[in-house]
């Protein structure tokens, strides 16, 4: 039923994750796209929530037959079939420190290609793709292959497994509230 919902689902995209917001750089993500006629987008938003994410939504839906704009999913079967599904999780986040949509693609094992900020390199380890502009996104997207999206993947899963899971947090927290 999802494949019949989600036609993409059947071939290779990227996808974001973001809430419509400026310091989540939509905007340079998808003109970077733009320029990718190639290369298949999945974006999904809470456009209707902003100016900057209505906007963007009347610019881009249904206007470039490579991108997909999607309204917020909260179904978590169906999120993750499209995450689960992915080439590489684009993280357009600016001011976000450890966003749990990131933290989420790299549990599962999904490369990973990051805006360029010290929360995102921590957070990555310094192992993800990053860009600053959509020049850079797109020098990214036309270099990738197999063998770089695959090294990436495992680096990321490895990541999450040691620093992200509930164990360790849990511990760190702990460890905090008694030093106070």
């Amino acid at each position: 039923a999802l494949f019949d919902k989600y036609h993409f689902l059947n071939s290779e995209y990227f996808v974001n994750i973001s809430r419509a917001q400026e310091d989540n750089n939509l905007h340079i993500v998808l003109e970077a796209f733009r320029a990718l006629p190639d290369n298949k987008l999945v974006m999904i938003s809470n456009w209707d929530i902003s100016q900057y994410g209505i906007d963007l939504k009347k610019a881009y839906k249904n206007i470039y037959p490579n991108i997909y704009i999607l309204d917020a999913i909260y179904d978590l079967k169906e999120i993750n079939a499209i995450r689960g599904n992915t080439k590489a999780y684009i993280h357009s986040h600016s001011y976000c420190g450890t966003a749990p949509s990131l933290v989420e693609a790299m549990s599962i094992g999904i490369p990973i290609i990051s805006f360029d900020v010290p929360t995102n390199r921590e957070t990555t380890q310094n192992k993800a793709f990053y860009f600053g502009n959509g020049d850079e996104l797109i020098k990214i997207i036309k270099t990738l292959n197999s063998d770089l999206l695959n090294k990436n993947r495992l680096a990321m899963k490895k990541i999450a497994d040691l620093e992200y899971t509930w164990e360790n947090i849990a511990n760190k927290y702990a460890k905090l509230f008694f030093s106070l």
